[in-house]
């Protein structure tokens, strides 16, 4: 890759450049000025005068307006190299302005040179034209954005044909991210990048590749599946990335205490990390003043930095400001980061940084196989803040710290205090703004508007729902003004909100504020044809009585590509029973977009209840190609395929008059059984799983046995029925705890049932293990029946290791287990026999151990055979 391509992407000016200063000067001094963000200088350049010369836009599409041309460049490598700089160039001053401030210091109109009617163009002109072109499959671009302009424009530019300039497929990357974060839904753009994408990430993680390059293509990667809720693959790109720069981490427990009146230490998680050694780079020249010799934690909240976000600090009378551990090393002293204290760490490269927050992103994860849960990532925020060394990665951690924070009651004012603090600094020009775009497309940023969003949406939790509404309300964020008041039980309010909007009768902030309070005005600005249709969808959602027309509305102002509309269309029909009418619409509306695994589900829904099995089965099937842990969806599929299997059958013996399709048939019952175990993998809570197992156990019970049944899902179906306590029945009282074990059907009382007929009546028939058998026997025993869950504990004995040990068996491994499996059984007896009439156990408890050494003569010499003989003294005195 070119060098001056390299620093480009990078953000870094790599000073070994002197000899592209020499031999090109004009192109390099150009591309230093973008580094260091002097986007005037290069947006007002002779080239870009030349460059962005439009005709006629006033009335044609930016793209129909500018031809793109150079005249005064001849060699077409130099030229695509200043074209890729000009888009740059556009693409980092919309980033300057919406993103990471501070304010910008040139306007659209000031670039864009219309050769028919030079001052017929605005500003205002140019942000709405760019807006309405921004919207992208159904999909409005947020309006109040400033200088759209130039995103559309750096769009274009990257959409030229290049032949000489490999890394424009990453440019367009970037610039795809930029634009999901403008639409109000993620919305998938055709990729033809991902080829070029995949070449180049081989160059560079070749011998000659640049490593850290390598890793930001694959955090930027990891970030488009993050915005798409593709968790796990974004996960996974974020540790490829960390493989990538040599980053070492481990999250490990050393002994500290956490609050100020703890007298024990305990363990606490901590993530130990260390970047690897590089030379010598501007991002590493910060001082290591954080370093503390002395083992005192340092807190970063009292530390003065006058180009970072404020750290506030927690003032909490119970909690410590940070974890202060008092081990000078980790519990696990196998781990290659043992030689680390916890304490006084060494600080990490900023784009190592940027990776330990990429793996945090989901905040609200609770499954391992997506990555981090959210207890974990505390630390990894934690290590990152404790050594602050960019101020777009450190405004990161701090958002990502308030978010963790936020469903605590003792951080909660923190998590809002701070929140605010970060949405206050965004238009400082505390720190430069190279700084804050070096590390940007490495951290995903929310926007300034997401950000007060995101404050907004805080204060509703909390309550503040007034201050929240004058949040939206200033961001004109319509669908969320119409939250708060149905919140407050004001739907009128709501209704006559939209209204006015619709009908003209109420300003908007941004025209209001860019007019002057002295000039006369028209009531409002033109609303663009997607941010009109979904006002039309809100009015719909308020006025249930004219949705139909509202939808449809909305769906002609769009001229048809308006997803939200067919969306809202399909479910009123759903819900009212109207099948026929639902699926054309939810037809339009995943077509629009086919990434909502929502729409997906209704469709498939609607399917079934028409009996259109083929239908159902395509839908499904998209379900849970875009969320693989969806467990309803995989059993529906599951039904799908028994469905498809056996009007297939019907069908073809009626054509064919003979033995029908069995190859098909089969083939079906396998995608259904598989379907099935997919979908209890993932539900296992839902008492649905107690059918789906028991149809995998009816279907293959004849052909596998035991390994038909899952008996891990058995277990957790055990599990989900015994955590609630079983003296909350019917006669439990008003609490809501019993109400709850009594009429929830996914646990306790209410679960029950099922689950005592999964076994009675469909495995306990059919197959037998020790894992089943001791499952039942722990249901059995949560409703104390003793004598039926001795019983049972009895059948695991004879099924277990012990009970099938034979004469003449070598394995000392087996003999242990098996050791072990005669002293369970014992305390069952034990524990269990005095409760139950009519039975001696101590007479069955010897005649089992009797029984078991005579078979295990051959052991006599091992240790363990005093444990039996133990437990026979013991039932002999005990009578």
């Amino acid at each position: 890759m070119d060098a001056l391509e390299s620093s480009l992407l990078s953000g870094q000016w790599d000073s070994k450049l002197h000899t592209e200063l020499e031999s090109r000067p004009a192109t390099a001094m150009l591309a230093k000025d973008v580094i260091d963000g002097k986007f005037r200088e290069v947006l007002t350049s002779p080239w870009a005068q030349a460059f962005f010369r439009a005709s006629r836009l006033q009335d044609k599409s930016y793209e129909e307006s500018f031809s793109w041309k150079l005249p005064s460049v001849t060699d077409e490598a130099e030229k695509e190299f200043i074209q890729l700089i000009l888009a740059v160039a556009s693409l980092h001053a919309f980033i300057q302005a919406n993103w990471t401030g501070p304010d910008l210091n040139i306007k659209p109109s000031e670039v864009i040179v219309n050769v028919t009617n030079p001052t017929l163009i605005s500003d205002e002109v140019l942000n709405m034209k760019a807006v309405t072109e921004l919207a992208y499959g159904g999909e409005p671009a947020y309006h109040l954005a400033q200088h759209t302009s130039f995103l559309r424009l750096a769009q274009l530019i990257f959409a030229l044909p290049y032949r000489h300039c490999i890394s424009v497929c990453w440019w367009r990357l970037r610039t795809t991210i930029i634009h999901e974060q403008l639409l109000d839904e993620a919305v998938p753009f055709p990729m033809d990048a991902h080829d070029s994408l995949g070449s180049l990430l081989q160059t560079l993680t070749g011998d000659t590749g640049d490593r850290d390059l390598a890793a930001r293509l694959q955090l930027e990667q990891g970030r488009l599946e993050h915005i798409f809720c593709h968790d796990k693959a974004a996960s996974d790109r974020f540790v490829q990335a960390a493989r990538a720069t040599g980053l070492q981490y481990e999250l490990t427990g050393a002994l500290g205490r956490r609050t100020k009146f703890q007298q024990n230490d305990l363990s606490q998680l901590v993530l130990l990390a260390e970047s690897r050694k590089r030379d010598d780079s501007p991002a590493e020249a910060v001082p290591e003043d954080l370093a503390d010799q002395s083992r005192t934690p340092v807190n970063v909240s009292n530390m003065s930095y006058s180009n970072l976000p404020v750290t506030l600090e927690l003032n909490d009378d119970t909690l410590l400001e940070q974890t202060m551990f008092t081990s000078s090393a980790p519990s696990s002293i196998t781990s290659q980061l043992s030689h680390l204290d916890p304490v006084s760490q060494p600080s990490l490269h900023p784009l190592d940084q940027c990776i330990l927050l990429s793996l945090c992103l989901n905040v609200r994860n609770t499954s391992p196989s997506h990555g981090l849960t959210s207890e974990q990532m505390s630390p990894y925020v934690a290590r990152v803040i404790s050594h602050p060394k960019n101020w777009s990665v450190h405004t990161m951690a701090l958002l990502l710290r308030s978010r963790l924070e936020s469903a605590r009651t003792r951080t909660v004012e923190r998590s809002v205090l701070q929140l605010q603090a970060l949405v206050d600094q965004m238009p400082t020009a505390d720190s430069p703004l190279p700084e804050r775009l070096l590390y940007f497309h490495s951290i995903p940023l929310p926007s300034k508007w997401e950000m007060e969003r995101e404050l907004a949406l805080r204060f509703l939790t909390l309550g503040v729902v007034k201050s929240a509404l004058e949040i939206f309300e200033r961001l004109e964020m319509w669908e969320e003004v119409v939250k708060c008041w149905q919140s407050m039980e004001m739907t009128d309010k709501a209704v006559a909100v939209v209204r006015d909007l619709l009908e003209g009768r109420k300003e908007e902030a941004e025209s209001v504020i860019s007019r002057g309070k002295d000039l006369p005005s028209p009531r409002r600005g033109k609303l663009d044809s997607a941010r009109q249709a979904k006002l039309w969808c809100l009015l719909g959602d308020l006025e249930p009585d004219s949705a139909v027309e509202h939808y449809g509305r909305a769906w002609a102002l769009s001229k048809e590509t308006s997803g939200r509309a067919m969306r809202s269309l399909g479910g009123y029909y759903f819900a009212r029973g109207e099948f026929e009418k639902a699926i054309p619409c939810l037809q339009c509306a995943v077509k629009i977009n086919p990434l909502l695994s929502r729409s997906w589900f209704i469709l498939g829904c609607a399917y079934i209840r028409l009996e259109n099995w083929e239908g159902a089965r395509d839908s499904f099937s998209r379900c849970v190609s875009i969320d693989d842990e969806d467990g309803e969806s995989w059993n529906n599929l599951a039904s799908m395929y028994l469905r498809l299997d056996s009007s297939q059958n019907i069908s073809e013996s009626d054509v064919n008059g003979e033995d029908p399709g069995k190859a098909k048939s089969f083939s079906n019952r396998v995608l259904a059984f598989r379907a099935l175990k997919q979908g209890l993998k993932y539900s296992y809570d839902n008492w649905q799983a107690c059918r789906a197992l028991a149809r995998i156990v009816e279907e293959r019970s004849a052909k596998t046995g035991a390994e038909c049944v899952d008996e891990e899902v058995l277990e957790r179906l055990v599990n989900a029925v015994t955590r609630v306590p079983a003296g909350l029945d019917q006669s439990a009282g008003d609490d809501d705890r019993g109400r709850d074990a009594v009429s929830g059907p996914n646990e306790g009382h209410g679960l029950l049932r099922r689950v005592l007929e999964l076994f009675d009546r469909t495995i306990l028939p059919r197959v037998s293990s020790p894992r089943i058998f001791r499952a039942y026997a722990r249901l059995l025993t949560w409703q104390s029946r003793w004598e039926d869950a001795l019983k049972a504990y009895l059948d695991w004995y004879r099924c277990s290791v012990a009970g099938t040990f034979e004469k003449g068996e070598t394995d000392v491994e087996k003999w242990r287990e098996a050791v072990n499996e005669v002293e369970d059984v014992m305390d069952v007896l034990r524990n269990f026999g005095p409760r139950v009439q009519g039975i001696n156990w101590r007479h069955q408890g010897r005649s089992i151990i009797r029984t078991f050494m005579g078979r295990a003569k051959d052991f006599e010499d091992e240790a363990e055979w005093s444990r039996l003989i133990e437990l026979q003294n013991e039932l002999r005195t005990e009578e």
